[in-house]
């Protein structure tokens, strides 16, 4: 029996994130997390904010990502994302700085503070901390 291989590439407009083989795949999808596995029907979907979970054997990684599109076809899942940075790769002390200007500003009740912005960048560093296992 053939084994049930996906195919995972992430691109961002900065560059080749990784490109690897996977049994599952969770992204974060518009409408809630969506878990993927070979053989899954073509789809295409935008992503939120967020965190990719993906396992070979067992073993799981993460990634943490701002958006952007998925594409699943003929096993192979690719993911365009606006950012996208592996757990690895994560910098925890700028991410926890990041959420806590983001939670200064929300606290703040100042006109010229751009609400939408600081929730966006609050969801961001989360996701950031989630994917490197920090909260």
């Amino acid at each position: 029996m053939a084994e049930k291989i996906l195919t995972m590439e992430v691109v961002t407009p900065e560059r080749h994130v990784i490109k690897t083989q996977a049994d599952s795949i969770v992204v974060p999808a518009a409408e809630g997390y969506l878990g993927i596995l070979s053989n899954h029907a073509p789809l295409i979907t935008s992503l939120r904010i967020g965190v990719v979970r993906y396992s070979l054997k067992g073993q799981e990684k993460k990634m943490a990502i701002s958006g952007g599109f998925m594409e699943v076809a003929d096993n192979v899942v690719t993911i365009l994302a606006d950012t996208a940075e592996l757990a690895e790769e994560i910098d925890v002390d700028r991410a926890i700085a990041a959420k806590e200007r983001a939670l200064q500003r929300l606290r703040e009740r100042k006109e010229n503070i751009d609400y939408v912005r600081a929730q966006l960048a609050l969801q961001r560093a989360l996701a950031r901390l989630k994917a490197a296992g920090k909260i």
